[in-house]
């Protein structure tokens, strides 16, 4: 595994958005660059395809690396980890972001048990460990200079509460992160670590592209009171909020991002 570093001296404060090569990822990257963090990306892909992400935060004026680590595998998270401890000595905001979709979509009573195994582990399991890690070093750290401003941000999905048969294993996974928030942020209160969940709606990313045009045509009829897609700059301001303290008599808080789905009307 590589990583693209840029060395230099790390005092400011550090945010690690895991799956941020592109995307919803990406666009909180850019946002909390433009409040001051330095920041980690983190990915599957070579370090090369991360290049242009990485760059486009170091003109902002930030220390920028990537880290190659697939979050779903034990030995990744802790290296990762590992490293972060190693190149920077600090972090103050961690985004769980890393997802993916149903490989391949299918109705429920025939979807295979592979595609279950890669949305748990990859939505749910690698970040409820990776958290539970940050977490414990994050306590050390707070035990070092408790005026930190820690959090932890987790990306759900209105898939969080809404039922989609022909990716079941993907809704499943993002209701088990909306509980995984709920859990952290009690454990953590008493530490001053604030834990959020941003649940996005319909955004458009490569990840929605497949069926740009059928949530095109819902969109048109009103699925949404607010009639356009989400962006991942859309996504980025919400965890900016989150980030620069916002919220500080809040943990455990859902916010919704989407356009309206969530209101029913009659």
């Amino acid at each position: 595994m590589e990583r693209i570093s840029q060395k230099s001296d790390r005092k400011g404060e550090l945010a690690l958005i895991t799956g941020s090569r592109r995307g919803i990822g990406l666009g909180i990257a850019l946002a909390l660059s433009e409040a001051g963090f330095n920041i980690v990306l983190n990915g599957v892909s070579q370090p090369q395809a991360a290049e242009e992400a990485v760059e486009r935060i170091r003109k902002k004026g930030c220390l920028c690396e990537y880290i190659q680590a697939d979050i779903s595998q034990k030995g990744d998270r802790e290296r990762l980890v590992s490293e972060v401890k190693e190149d920077f000595g600090r972090l103050d905001i961690l985004v769980n972001n890393a997802g993916v979709v149903p490989q391949p979509r299918e109705d429920i009573l025939i979807a295979p048990e592979q595609s279950f195994d890669l949305a748990i582990n990859v939505n749910l399991k690698g970040p409820y460990f990776l958290t539970r890690d940050i977490a414990n070093w994050m306590i050390d750290q707070k035990k070092g200079d408790p005026r930190r401003n820690q959090k932890i941000i987790n990306i759900s999905s209105i898939n969080a509460f809404t039922a989609s048969p022909s990716r079941a294993e993907y809704c499943m996974s993002k209701a088990g992160l909306s509980m995984m928030t709920a859990l952290f942020a009690i454990r953590l209160a008493e530490f001053g670590i604030g834990v959020y969940e941003i649940r996005p709606g319909i955004t458009k990313t490569d990840m929605t592209k497949p069926v740009k045009e059928k949530y095109d045509r819902l969109i048109s009829d009103g699925v949404i009171p607010i009639k356009r897609w989400g962006t991942p700059e859309d996504m980025g301001k919400a965890v900016f909020a989150i980030a620069t303290d916002c919220f500080p008599f809040s943990t455990g808080e859902v916010i919704h991002i989407d356009g309206g789905f969530r209101l029913r009307t009659l």
